[in-house]
């Protein structure tokens, strides 16, 4: 597996959910996987110790799953709410949701009244990262969003921010065009869509051509430079405060991320679809080449 792959729920989450496997039967355990088509690995080949039958059975099944993968992680979520469910249902007290709600969120996952788990910001694809020269400082702040926007919504948006600032560099890089790294926000994320005909001017055929299409992309543009100046103002890190802002919440993060997060999924979806008009132009702008005498013959 690629070390450019990040898990989409942390080890840790996942260790507090084993712990709830603790006060449930073995077969309870068995079966709230199973009823999500999960099937376990044989306990010879796993990798883990524990006195608990319970806790083991709970990790024959976890170790079987790419947690770097959105499909698996989502039905392994739903296995997650069972648990909840049935804590809940049995009566349990103690901080037990406390501490599991506390580590779903680190991970960008909040859990509602009902026990359903749900993405606080969608995870970035993780594909389209292997496929890059280095995704290495997009992946940096992405670790920072998701570790900051449940306790420090300043250092989210700052991060957020520059979120922005290494995806517009990586897809100029990716497509071997110059740029500055003094450039402020909105010069690289109008420099950033050009590259890839995501831009007004782009005379493009099918729906990325339409009147409709560039108006969602300008609307996604203007929420990126958004990000950058809700930073500049002040809301983010990145600057020295004489006063801290006042009435800035977990809600601002959030708003902050996801909005960073749909520009650079959309900046990577189009850097990574062979289809995408950026490619057929650069197929087309090659220059000319005759056939070699042995082709020809």
């Amino acid at each position: 597996m690629s070390s450019y792959r990040r898990d989409l729920v942390s080890r840790s989450t996942r260790n507090e959910f084993r712990s709830l496997a603790t006060d449930m039967t073995v077969r309870l355990v068995a079966e709230a996987w199973q009823n999500h088509n999960f099937a376990p690995v044989p306990e010879d080949e796993l990798n883990y110790d524990d006195s608990s039958v319970r806790r083991t059975t709970f990790e024959t099944y976890a170790a079987a799953i790419d947690w770097t993968d959105y499909a698996q992680v989502s039905r392994a979520l739903l296995v997650f709410e069972d648990f909840i469910r049935y804590y809940r249902q049995s009566g349990w007290d103690g901080n037990w949701l406390e501490e599991v709600t506390v580590k779903l969120e680190r991970d960008g996952l909040s859990v509602d009244e009902r026990g359903r788990i749900s993405w606080l910001r969608r995870p970035v694809t993780t594909g389209h990262l292997e496929k890059l020269t280095d995704p290495s400082g997009i992946l940096a702040e992405l670790e920072r969003v998701s570790r900051t926007i449940a306790d420090d919504p300043a250092a989210a948006i700052g991060s957020a921010k520059q979120l922005i600032e290494a995806t517009a560099k990586t897809v100029l890089r990716e497509r071997g065009i110059a740029f500055d790294e003094h450039t402020k926000v909105p010069a690289l994320v109008k420099q950033a869509q050009k590259a890839l005909h995501l831009d007004a001017s782009s005379v493009t055929p099918g729906p990325d051509g339409t009147d409709a299409v560039k108006k969602i992309l300008g609307g996604v543009a203007s929420i990126a430079v958004g990000v950058a100046e809700l930073r500049n103002r002040g809301y983010g890190t990145g600057h020295g405060q004489a006063s801290t802002p006042t009435n800035l919440g977990i809600r601002h993060a959030q708003l902050a991320a996801n909005a960073a997060i749909t520009w650079c999924q959309l900046m990577l979806d189009t850097l990574g679809d062979p289809a995408a008009p950026w490619k057929k132009a650069a197929v087309s702008s090659q220059p000319y080449q005759a056939p070699t005498s042995a082709a020809a013959s």
